[in-house]
């Protein structure tokens, strides 16, 4: 796991969703600590279903007081991914994809994305997501990839700095309450098996 800067990072504007006003980053853990869910894409399929499930600890978290907060690499797609009521938190977009930058989320080549794409990961989350009727498009940045932060209150220490190696890659929701020290009573979603026209949805 690569060393956070967090002062670095915590500087970086994100856009609200909701209101369309910019906030620094570290405005998210500067009063609690905070779970920031990075996705590739709105219109992504397995980002989608990877939203809907760790929406499942939302009401754990904030009993907890922590944070639930989904950070996106552009507006695109942003309008149908909030109507779609995939994830239960406010949803930001970093426009100059800096904090992805400084994270160490790691972009595709056109070259390099097919191969991921196609991996098994991704084909079963794949298969999951479609079983579940959710749905993906390959609207905007394809090449992005994300993964996850989880801050302590105050921005005193980095609990979790995941990197996705695969479009399918995301943390199990028990290891995401064990970084914050709490319970949860939310049941994962089994990891899927798959079709083959994937990641890219």
């Amino acid at each position: 796991m690569a060393k956070v800067d967090l002062v670095k990072v915590g500087k970086n504007l994100l856009k609200s969703g909701e209101t369309g006003k910019s906030v620094e980053l570290l405005s998210l853990w500067q009063d609690q600590p905070v779970v920031l869910f990075f996705l590739r894409r709105f219109g992504c399929q397995v980002c989608r279903w990877m939203a809907t499930e760790i929406s499942k600890l939302e009401a754990d978290l904030r009993a907890n007081g922590v944070a639930l907060v989904g950070v996106g690499p552009e507006e695109f797609g942003l309008k149908e991914f909030n109507e779609g009521g995939f994830f239960k938190g406010p949803v930001y977009v970093d426009e100059h994809k800096k904090s992805y930058k400084d994270l160490g989320f790691k972009r595709y080549t056109a070259l390099s994305l097919v191969p991921a794409a196609l991996g098994k990961k991704v084909r079963d989350v794949a298969s999951k997501a479609s079983a579940e009727g959710i749905q993906g498009n390959f609207s905007g940045d394809l090449l992005q990839s994300g993964g996850m932060l989880i801050v302590a209150k105050g921005g005193e220490k980095v609990l979790v700095h995941f990197i996705q190696d695969s479009p399918g890659d995301h943390l199990a929701l028990e290891d995401i309450c064990k970084a914050l020290g709490i319970s949860a009573n939310a049941k994962a979603g089994q990891m899927p098996v798959c079709n083959d026209d994937v990641c890219t949805r």
